[in-house]
């Protein structure tokens, strides 16, 4: 409880001794009249020429204000998390609530998806313009001994060349024994362009690594149930493992480039454009103890299981714009891969799983843009030109009516190359070997999203074929074997999100409801039906309008349904129909303070743990985190 009064008077000092000029940003991302006659002292230039720039050139302004979505995005991942059920501890792994997260890459990817939900992809990189040098620092105190903070600052030498650097890091001891969380994720970034812009580069590298206890989860759940005083320390609870380890690592080169052909921008210009990257990766499972619970094992301790690939990506094309008719563009892609372990799997004296699986993929595509006043469409086609067949068909358009409404719409057919973990996998561990020939995936989805100025919704209706998954293939629920299946009959996914915030003089209650249907023969796409998060919460100005306090309840909940069970051994996930989690609230109360560019936080997490029933699961056997008060913040300097 000392931290709470520490954090509390440590708000009210600033507040007390805060200034009334600031920086906040509108809805429109324009700056508010100070309050006072005092000159702004930062930042120094239009909040507009402090540019965020993604790689499909969407365009945003640094924000430093403070609403309830600054909140659902304070967390390791930097994002909204809703349709996410996190683990015990910080950067461990998530369980998906909503299925329609789900995107995945007409290409082949390293797979080893549970480790990856803290990885950022290369299409996850922004890039800056900025006017003076801005530094965002982010801080937030974990589940013991240990922090989690996120170090950035970018600084243009030039209107032409920009650089940015940032460091994001966690250390977690967590509540349960062997469950430490350890994870860092470096970025560097530099955007260029020619003084006559006929010349433009986006360069990044980035370097990766997660290591996590792997406890198995708990062994016996009777005693977490229980309530029991002994137990509610929860290193005394007996897991699985004791001392097995997982690790991800991860470095990337990426370049996106184009050149202009025509020496000034005109009416038609036609450029030549080049897409590389080069990216290594590598998951590592460890454990000395003897572990009985994968089933039998080549040794019988000091398991230590390595897989390691490379994808080296080429795309080269040329576009042709007209102000009128719009861009057209028209690619080759390059695509090799190497994945790869140290051993053979020999039987009989035959090799039945191979140390090695690498191709060369080669596709032609085409690509279509138009924009022009209220109506923006695109329009995607690629396929494959080598022995290994798949395809992508990508149309969108998008409808602005006015400010407050919007609309889109998108179609995508894909025919997806299996990721490289189901078709080989090595291990210290008898069961989990195998060396496979599967299906391209092959879905059918349509996307409908409505931004109106009464609600925002949000409906999709996808067609899976050949759907590859984990099973559960043992019976006894001592011993865990998954391996990788493919289902042969169709599974249709239905869902409808819907998001409306009411506000009443300065109290709102936003919220969020997600229902999901899934039609199949088989238990294989297992989600829950309702999904919800309500806030309800209270905001003001306070100490002669020098602070903006925001402070609420968040409420969270899901229908029980069939969750999937995480494999650490594969770093997977995994169907099984033996266990249903879900019908337990979640309860946070947060008081949130915003003084100048500085964001405050502090959050009492799942209050409701100890009086609502013991029964709160991420995954069968793995606990909910329990009640804990965790603060934080986010400052941005604009120098």
């Amino acid at each position: 409880m000392k931290h709470i009064f520490t954090f509390l008077l440590f708000i009210f000092t600033i507040g007390s001794f805060a200034q009334v000029d600031r920086v906040s940003i509108n809805k429109n991302d324009s700056i508010k009249k100070s309050l006072r006659d005092k000159p702004k002292e930062n930042p120094k230039a239009p909040i507009n020429m402090y540019r965020i720039v993604t790689l499909q050139k969407d365009t945003t302004y640094v924000d430093t204000s403070l609403t309830i979505k600054s909140d659902y995005k304070f967390n390791h991942l930097r994002k909204d998390n809703f349709g996410l059920l996190p683990f015990a501890n910080d950067a461990q792994t998530y369980n998906t609530l909503d299925f329609g997260i789900y995107n995945p890459n007409t290409f082949p990817e390293f797979g080893f998806k549970a480790k990856h939900f803290n990885y950022i992809k290369a299409k996850e990189i922004n890039y800056y313009s900025v006017a003076t040098p801005i530094t965002e620092l982010y801080f937030k105190t974990t589940l013991g001994q240990g922090q989690s903070v996120d170090a950035f600052i970018t600084l243009n030498t030039s209107k032409q060349l920009n650089f940015s650097i940032a460091y994001k890091g966690l250390r977690s001891l967590g509540k349960y024994i062997n469950s430490l969380s350890s994870s860092g994720n470096f970025r560097f970034t530099t955007s260029y362009f020619s003084k006559n812009k006929r010349y433009l580069a986006n360069f990044h590298y980035t370097s990766q690594d997660a290591l996590n206890g792997e406890d198995g989860g708990v062994s016996n759940l009777s005693d977490f149930e229980s309530g029991n005083s002994q137990f509610t320390q929860r290193s005394r609870l007996e897991v699985y493992f004791e001392d097995a380890k997982s690790l991800l690592k991860g470095k990337r080169y990426f370049l996106d480039h184009s050149f202009r052909i025509n020496s000034k921008e005109s009416e038609n210009n036609i450029s030549i454009n080049h897409q590389f990257s080069y990216e290594t990766k590598m998951f590592e499972f460890s454990a000395k103890s003897a572990i009985e619970r994968f089933g039998n094992g080549y040794v019988t301790s000091n398991y230590f299981d390595v897989t390691r690939n490379n994808i080296a990506y080429n795309k080269l094309g040329g576009s042709f714009s007209n102000k009128t008719l719009g861009d057209f563009q028209f690619f080759i892609e390059n695509y090799q891969y190497n994945y790869l372990y140290k051993r053979l799997i020999i039987s009989n004296n035959l090799v039945s799983v191979p140390n090695l699986n690498n191709d060369k993929l080669n596709a032609v595509g085409g690509k279509y843009l138009y924009s022009k006043n209220k109506l923006k469409g695109e329009a995607l086609f690629s396929k494959s030109i080598s022995k290994q067949t798949f395809s992508t068909l990508d149309i969108s358009a998008q409808y602005k009516w006015n400010e407050k409404n919007n609309f889109s719409a998108q179609y995508l057919n894909q025919s997806k190359v299996p990721d490289l973990n189901y078709t080989l996998y090595q291990s210290s561990f008898v069961n989990y070997n195998w060396y496979n020939n599967f299906k391209n995936e092959k879905t059918n989805t349509i996307k409908l999203k409505a931004n109106t100025q009464w609600l925002s919704a949000e409906a999709q209706l996808t067609r899976l074929d050949d759907y590859l998954y984990f099973s559960d293939d043992d019976t006894l629920d001592t011993i865990i074997i998954s391996t990788p299946k493919q289902y042969n009959k169709t599974i249709n996914y239905l869902s409808l999100k819907i998001n409306k915030e009411l506000k009443f003089r300065k109290f709102a209650l936003d919220n969020t409801v997600l229902f999901q249907q899934v039609t199949q023969n088989d238990n294989v796409l297992n989600v829950p039906k309702l999904v919800t998060r309500n806030t309800l919460y209270f905001s003001d100005y306070v100490f002669k309008k020098a602070m903006y306090l925001q402070t609420g309840f968040t409420f969270q909940t899901f229908t029980k349904y069939y969750a999937n069970d995480y494999n650490p051994l594969i770093g997977e996930f995994y169907v099984q129909e033996k266990t249903k989690i879900g019908n337990f609230p979640l309860v946070d109360f947060f008081i949130n303070a915003r003084v100048r560019q500085a964001r405050i936080f502090l959050k009492a997490e799942h209050l409701n743990s100890s009086f609502t029933g013991r029964n709160y699961y991420s995954a069968p056997n793995y606990p909910y985190k329990d009640f804990i008060v965790r603060f934080g913040l986010v400052w941005t300097f604009f120098q």
